[in-house]
């Protein structure tokens, strides 16, 4: 150290007034020198050309504190060094200092305050880029990032990388970098690096608000290419594990990796995974490793939602009933089918199909067990019908009730058609005729068919209230709802059910011992059943629509706020799950794709950790922001448990340093950024302000994207 502080002085001309070089950041290499700087004649360098000189202090020579150069120190208190109980860290180094310093001449207040606020300067807001303000915070406060930016990173930039973007990307954000960590400058604006990168990023276009992760990952991304080393990517054919070890496995994809990627990115912010995938057929595993650059870790629901549901039961003897059952909140199809068959004592031999039900008529089936509760809102109506198990590659028969609504237009009678109640069904495992279609439908809605006292009783509700009934009208009116349903009329094709088939563009209507308009039948018919007057009398229709709402939303209890625990997210997002049907795998043992379980381990972490709290949800009829309280360490997060790769003698351990916060909702809200500075002080980064925070204060439901270093 003392020879290459003496090379400096000789190179400065500076043996007889030192120059003092502090590092207060503790987080990058810096070099402040005097005003008037020149070169010696007889020096190698050229006068008049750019020096770049780079002086890394670790710490304070006992030489240099001899010489009384820590009595230029401005005090210790004002300089916020006394918490770090007489050290103060110096590039990562501790070094002690004199407690009770005085300034002097030689080290000016206004030198002392640009040294005191390095990286500690806002940016501009363009119009809604507080989203890339907030990224740019957290990056700019990556030690070892923020040390290359400040070298000469520009002789690794690659201009020859047909994916990266020749070098400007890296360019701006360096020239960023650079304009952050100047000593004593004001807030700055990145309207040239925005610009750039709305040229190789459309997306970013405008002034419209978007998200910092997304921007993140695409910087990065972007930075690795404008900077990867690699000019000639080789290829490498990946070859099966054929039951070798993972260990030897693992280290041949990471050559492999390294062999086409090589960066500062790469070197810091890349870990491996192990994914392993199980075809649910053959039982085939396919074990692979695969690069990540951040872990976006869902956030599991330890909330419950009641869902309201209509189980309609086939038998032809059980009336609909029903059932509220309890699920987590943002739980899946599979956990839904769950509580109900338990709540309905489903057999054995029994299977529950659900499905949403749209102005009486199915509007879609819920089928697959991975489809997330979100989609399905309070205001749905579901129905859950009760099939047997043995013939679920039958046709599905859906009945739809309909009545004929008279009506006038122009003088001319005329009848509208409407559907009403819930939909019935059946599998059937062979229909031929009208006659089949009509005793199927016959026994469905056997349970819904009153008793002539009930048919009474229906009757004297449409009399005026205000009228007494005689015994004798009372005995006639028995004995016309006899009649109603005596065996001549329900036997009466014309007087009971029509039957239509909805073909082409119009309904073509089925007749009683004829066969069915087709050969084959489709894997679900739906039939259209025309009521009659007389019919409509004879069925208890009050239970026919019998069918409440999922929720009320008049009903919902006040929710606290839900908590969350770090390690319970990365447990979510390590659980092994069968992949959706759009993510189909295809197995090279069945040759097809099939829908296989897929589990991910943790096999090589990066020395810096990017973790991403999936707050978005997305779904078909809306987006919505989880306001859900993670409770993430701060200094001691420690992932030795979470390792696949029990021989990895690397530390596991990571420390916070910056934090991506969003709050409010979807559509806008506001980004800031909360960053360690030095050892244990935090600054709140909101655009052009820059304040000291307690570390109590970093912990909210904002936190979006974590930054976390290995210590």
């Amino acid at each position: 150290m003392d020879e290459f502080y003496k090379k400096a002085c000789y190179i400065f001309d500076s043996e007889y007034n030192l120059v003092h070089i502090w590092d207060f950041s503790g987080q990058t290499t810096q070099l402040f020198m005097n005003d008037k700087v020149r070169l010696q004649d007889n020096s190698a360098f050229q006068p008049g050309k750019e020096v770049l000189l780079e002086l890394q202090v670790h710490g304070l020579s006992d030489s240099m504190r001899d010489n009384g150069c820590s009595e230029k120190i401005a005090d210790r208190s004002e300089m916020e060094c006394s918490s770090h109980s007489g050290s103060v860290m110096m590039n990562g180094c501790t070094g002690s200092v004199i407690r009770n310093i005085k300034q002097t001449n030689s080290f000016q207040g206004n030198s002392y305050r640009a040294i005191r606020s390095l990286g500690l300067i806002g940016l501009h807001n363009l119009g809604n880029t507080c989203f890339m303000n907030s990224a740019i915070q957290c990056l700019a406060h990556t030690t070892k990032l923020v040390d290359f930016f400040l070298g000469d990173y520009r002789k690794e930039i690659n201009y020859e990388n047909p994916l990266g973007m020749n070098g400007e990307l890296a360019l701006a954000f360096g020239d960023l970098l650079r304009r952050l960590w100047v000593p004593g400058a004001s807030p700055v604006s990145p309207r040239t690096f925005k610009s750039k990168l709305a040229n190789f990023a459309p997306q970013f276009c405008g002034y419209s608000q978007h998200d910092s992760q997304e921007l993140l990952a695409f910087l990065l991304d972007g930075l690795h290419e404008d900077l990867n080393r690699v000019k000639r990517k080789p290829y490498h054919e990946v070859k099966d594990a054929d039951g070798r070890p993972d260990d030897e496995l693992a280290e041949e994809y990471w050559r492999n990796h390294l062999a086409r990627n090589d960066s500062i990115v790469v070197d810091l912010c890349q870990g491996q995974f192990r994914s392993t995938l199980v075809c649910p057929m053959c039982k085939k595993v396919s074990i692979t490793f695969d690069p990540f650059m951040y872990l976006s870790l869902p956030l599991p629901s330890t909330m419950m939602r009641t869902m309201t549901l209509t189980v309609m039961s086939t038998d032809g003897i059980t009336m609909p009933s029903i059932i509220t059952v309890t699920v987590p909140e943002r739980g899946t199809l599979k956990d839904l089918i769950g509580a109900l068959s338990a709540s309905c004592s489903l057999g054995d031999d029994e299977t529950l199909l659900v499905a949403e039900i749209y102005k009486n008529r199915i509007f879609r089936f819920l089928e697959e067990p991975s489809e997330s509760l979100v989609d399905i809102r309070d205001l749905d109506k579901l129905a859950a019908y009760r099939l047997q198990k043995n013939n679920e590659a039958s046709p599905l028969v859906v009945f739809v009730h309909e009545l004929a609504e008279k009506y006038y237009f122009s003088g001319k009678e005329g009848f509208d058609y409407r559907p009403f109640g819930i939909p019935v069904m059946a599998r059937l495992s062979s229909i031929s005729g009208g006659d089949d279609v009509r005793r199927e439908f016959l026994k469905l809605i056997s349970p819904f068919m009153m008793s002539n006292e009930d048919i009474l009783d229906d009757c004297d509700k449409e009399e005026d209230a205000s009228k007494k009934l005689t015994e004798d009208d009372e005995l006639g009116e028995t004995t016309s709802s006899a009649a109603v349903v005596s065996d001549e009329d329900s036997n009466s094709e014309t007087d009971d059910f029509e039957f239509y088939l909805p073909l082409g563009i119009g309904n073509v209507k089925i007749k009683l011992n004829e066969p069915l308009p087709f050969t084959e039948l489709p894997g679900m018919l739906q039939v259209f059943v025309l009521w009659s007057d007389k019919m409509l009398k004879k069925y208890d229709k009050y239970h026919l629509n019998l069918l409440p709402e999922v929720l009320t939303p008049q009903l919902l209890p006040k929710r606290t706020q839900e908590s969350l625990s770090f390690y319970k997210c990365l447990e979510a997002f390590l659980k092994e799950e069968p992949l959706g049907p759009e993510d189909m795998w295809y197995c090279p043992t069945c040759k097809k794709p099939q829908q296989a379980t897929k589990k991910l381990d943790l096999w090589r972490l990066p020395e810096i950790l990017v973790v991403h709290l999936k707050r978005f949800s997305y779904s078909r009829f809306f987006k919505n922001k989880l306001e859900t309280f993670v409770d993430f360490p701060i200094n001691d997060l420690d992932l030795s448990s979470y390792i696949a790769h029990r021989n990895n003698q690397s530390l596991n351990r990571y420390m916070l340093y910056a934090i991506s916060c969003h709050y409010g909702g979807l559509g806008g809200g506001h980004y800031t950024a909360f960053v360690r500075y030095g050892h244990d002080t935090w600054y709140e980064f909101d655009d052009s302000s820059v304040v000291p925070v307690s570390e109590e204060t970093i912990k909210t439901s904002a936190a979006y994207v974590l930054f976390y270093k290995k210590v």
